[in-house]
């Protein structure tokens, strides 16, 4: 990347494509007049004109390094994970001193005093924009614009911050994640943040361009952002981890429906990557899907040769899309009844295909494209977009080839990007955790109400689909007291609430393990399973499972599962 070539990297003109690379410069080359922007060694953007970017590109280019779409998981709690009475014990009065929390997310209200000591500096050791071009980004990342620690300063200390630092969080997502991982104290509004020494790195993402958005057939009002936007902004944090030669917690509390669910895909497996250094620890919610009806579970028998799969699609829906991913071994295709009663026949792919569809009597058009093998994970794949689509029930029969029983799953999308009045007749509740808490490595997070012990109504459902276990543990999510951007407090409901929570009791490890010379070489893993070890478990529940995975996440009991045998069971 060039800085004349900068301007891509933002610009409706161009498309982004993610390349996993290893070091190979020659994958980059994907035209003559594409850029590139190496993020690690192993992966890489290019960036492409957006017209060369049609609705075939999942058979042009490979379906992962389609950026996926990942929109917001949210909507007290020291208590219920063992903090207070672990902050009782003097030599454990732990609170993320000398680490980060890192976030990704739609940025931050610097100006809230819940991110500043008490000498009213900040606490936010630095903060990329990616929203605002003005030439200052990050080493490397040729984007937005990085804001320093002093320039924070110099900003909350004038009576016009916004003049010297313009970046503001919009929506509040980030703030309130920030505020829960590690927002100051403040005993009038009974609020502390989990790790409330530790300073923070945020993010703020830029806004998806159209061009994915209309190939995923995402609304325009829909807030989502790009994978690789994400991949370049944990990067970010990493280097600046590096930078500051601090550990640092990191909290995704975002999610998608695009992907294979089974940890393989770009972002998950990048997550993964870093989660193994030390000083590294992930926190990934896992999603709010649970209960939404978009996700179905079937088997194509040897006996019957198709399952039939039943779609309510509302009134007024906007244009969605809806993935199947099937087992390794299947060769599968559909055909496709509409409300109206219009047949069409089944539909194969061979190796790869692609079929647009009109109807008559409705005005739907169904674009379908089919890979016998998806590059990442092996499996089929086949990809339903639906443009202006009629209201009722649609009726999809899946075939397979093969003779015997051969299962498959179909997701729609997530959050906002379609309307509650379009869902499956016969969902399944199970393997709704959303992509990247699929990831083999990071802690995948759920949520649960710390005052009556109850899961979160509309948690999302492990196992993946290739039946490795996530969630990993809940945590508080439920009712939890979070900053605003008036500087109030609210209550906020979801995952995000709880992997933010989980992020700020990996710092407090961090500090524990690496600052504290206890575990110097502490990454992801060595945390997930030392919060695995102290999960608190009910004597009635089978474990793990797919809806607390391990248990509850409890710091006190993982200390005392560290000094010696301890029951974790409760009642």
């Amino acid at each position: 990347m060039t800085e004349a070539d900068r301007f891509k990297i933002i610009s409706e003109e161009y498309a982004d494509l993610i390349v996993k690379y290893n070091e190979d410069l020659e994958l980059l080359d994907i035209y003559p007049d594409s850029s590139s922007l190496i993020i690690n060694r192993q992966y890489a953007f290019v960036y492409i004109p957006v017209n060369r970017f049609t609705d075939s590109a999942m058979l042009e280019f490979n379906y992962a390094s389609i950026p996926n779409l990942y929109g917001l998981t949210s909507e007290a709690s020291l208590n219920a994970s063992g903090i207070t009475d672990l902050r009782n014990i003097p030599n454990l009065n732990l609170r993320g001193e000398g680490t980060l929390v890192g976030i990704v997310d739609t940025g931050i209200d610097y100006t809230n005093p819940v991110f500043q000591n008490r000498d009213g500096g900040t606490r936010i050791a630095a903060l990329w924009d990616q929203t605002i071009d003005s030439g200052n980004y990050p080493e490397g990342m040729f984007y937005g614009t990085e804001y320093t620690r002093d320039q924070l300063n110099e900003a909350i200390r004038s009576a016009n911050p916004l003049d010297i630092v313009p970046s503001v969080d919009e929506d509040g997502h980030g703030t309130m994640i920030a505020g829960i991982a590690a927002g100051s104290e403040s005993p009038e509004n009974d609020f502390l943040g989990v790790a409330s020494m530790a300073e923070l790195v945020v993010v703020k993402l830029k806004p998806a361009k159209n061009f994915i958005k209309n190939f995923f057939r995402v609304p325009d009002s829909s807030l989502c952002f790009q994978e690789n936007d994400i991949m370049a902004g944990v990067q970010f944090l990493v280097n600046v981890a590096r930078r500051e030669r601090k550990p640092i917690a990191i909290c995704i509390a975002l999610g998608s429906s695009f992907s294979s669910h089974d940890g393989r895909d770009f972002l998950s497996d990048y997550l993964s990557t870093q989660g193994t250094a030390v000083g590294t620890a992930i926190a990934i919610a896992a999603g709010n899907e649970g209960n939404a009806r978009r996700h179905y579970f079937g088997s194509v028998s040897s006996e019957q040769n198709y399952d039939t799969v039943e779609l309510n699609v509302g009134e007024n829906e906007n244009d969605f899309s809806m993935e199947l991913w099937g087992a390794e071994v299947g060769i599968f295709s559909i055909d496709i009844l509409s409300p109206s009663g219009e047949y069409i026949p089944r539909i194969t792919g061979g190796i790869r295909g692609r079929r647009e569809i009109r109807f008559l009597f409705e005005r739907t058009i169904i674009n379908v494209d089919y890979l016998l093998n998806e590059i990442q994970s092996g499996d089929p794949l086949i990809l339903v977009r639906f443009t202006d689509p009629a209201p009722g029930i649609w009726r999809f029969r899946v075939y397979n080839s093969v003779a015997f029983d051969t299962p498959f799953h179909i997701w729609l999308p997530m959050g906002d990007f379609i309307s509650n009045n379009t869902y499956f007749l016969n969902p399944d509740p199970n393997t709704t955790v959303l992509s990247p808490a699929n990831a083999i490595i990071p802690m995948s997070v759920t949520a649960y109400n710390s005052i009556n012990q109850a899961l979160y109504l509309n948690a999302s459902r492990g196992y993946t689909r290739i039946n490795l276990v996530v969630p990993d543990f809940a945590a508080p999510g439920v009712n939890i007291t979070a900053p605003t951007l008036n500087h109030s407090f609210t209550s906020v409901t979801g995952t995000g609430a709880a992997a933010a929570h989980t992020a700020g009791v990996a710092s407090m490890l961090l500090e524990w393990g690496i600052l504290g010379e206890n575990l110097p070489r502490m990454n992801t893993l060595t945390v997930k399973l030392l919060l695995i070890r102290g999960a608190e478990r009910n004597i009635r529940e089978e474990y793990p499972n797919r809806n607390w995975g391990y248990g509850i996440l409890n710091i006190f009991n993982t200390f005392q599962v560290i000094r010696g045998a301890v029951d974790t069971s409760f009642i």
